[in-house]
């Protein structure tokens, strides 16, 4: 090992191969500056880039994983809505979590890495990549900029939850103004419109507006709603499908851990507990397996 930079470099790593357990246990304790010097480090010390090295090194989901991991987070973020893109069809939740939960300065922070990175921007990848409802949807979340503040107001909160109670119940999901409420109005103000609903009509918006597998808009602005009003509960449930259903989610899995354990994944892991009874590591313990598992319970704070 090699000290540079205030951080461990492993400096036989490039000779004789890639050792999984000391990558885990640097990686996996270091934050996103010290990763970022890792990198600085390594390729100092070997004039290579550390994640071109890992990538010929390592494979499969524990190579995704720590690729993810090591990666700058708004960089990150780029990468991970330019696979979706490519799959926007089905992989538009991510698109819809980095425009519904992040602020309006991380979405464009977002945007720029993005076009860093791949020489075009964001939206015109989604848009390249979807058609319809769904293209005119995307479009306008990932290039809205909303504003951030506290203030509601309560009048256009009532109007607003009518205009989205009536398109709900007459199953008009591509009615101009609810494309319009979603994709520009604040999350306070939506938030308030989403709880004016409940008053009226006795039930949560998203309850009404159930998935249907049938009708991709209609899932799309289910998961935009979700996302806006709780991201908790909202990332809790993409854990609990991408471990409890038939066959491990490893991608939605990795994205949720990865993206959140320097956020808010010890809240995450609460609210997982409560709702599953049974301990989110524990979970991801018995679902996954070798260095992939070992990194993710790293991750999660549980060494295997």
């Amino acid at each position: 090992m090699q000290k540079k930079l205030g951080v461990i470099v492993p400096s036989s790593y490039p000779r004789w191969g890639s050792d999984e357990k000391a990558i885990i246990n640097i990686l996996g304790h270091r934050n996103a500056i010290q990763r970022k010097q890792i990198r600085q480090a390594y390729e100092e010390l070997y004039q290579e880039d550390l994640i071109k090295r890992l990538e010929s090194e390592l494979s499969g989901d524990f190579e995704k994983a720590v690729y993810r991991w090591i990666l700058d987070p708004f960089d990150r973020d780029a990468v991970l809505a330019n696979v979706a893109t490519k799959k926007a069809e089905t992989e538009f939740p991510v698109i819809i979590e980095l425009s519904c939960i992040y602020s309006p300065e991380e979405l464009l922070a977002v945007r720029r890495a993005y076009q860093s990175r791949y020489k075009r921007s964001l939206e015109e990848d989604v848009a390249a990549h979807t058609t319809g409802d769904l293209r005119k949807f995307l479009v306008g979340l990932v290039t809205t900029y909303r504003y951030d503040g506290p203030e509601i107001n309560e009048r256009l909160a009532k109007s607003e939850a009518d205009i989205l109670h009536e398109a709900i119940k007459d199953k008009i999901f591509n009615h101009e103004e609810v494309i319009r409420i979603l994709t520009t109005r604040s999350k306070a103000q939506l938030k308030a419109s989403f709880n004016r609903y409940r008053d009226e009509h006795g039930t949560s918006i998203t309850k009404k507006l159930l998935k249907d597998e049938s009708n991709v808009l209609q899932k799309a602005l289910h998961a935009a709603i979700r996302c806006i009003d709780d991201p908790k509960k909202y990332y809790e449930k993409v854990l609990r499908n991408a471990i409890k259903r038939s066959g491990t989610d490893e991608d939605a899995l990795t994205r949720v851990i990865v993206t959140r354990a320097e956020k808010d994944l010890k809240d995450l892991k609460e609210l997982y507990f409560e709702r599953n009874s049974e301990a989110l590591d524990q979970a991801v313990s018995k679902e996954t397996a070798g260095d992939y598992k070992k990194f993710l319970l790293t991750l999660l704070g549980k060494e295997d």
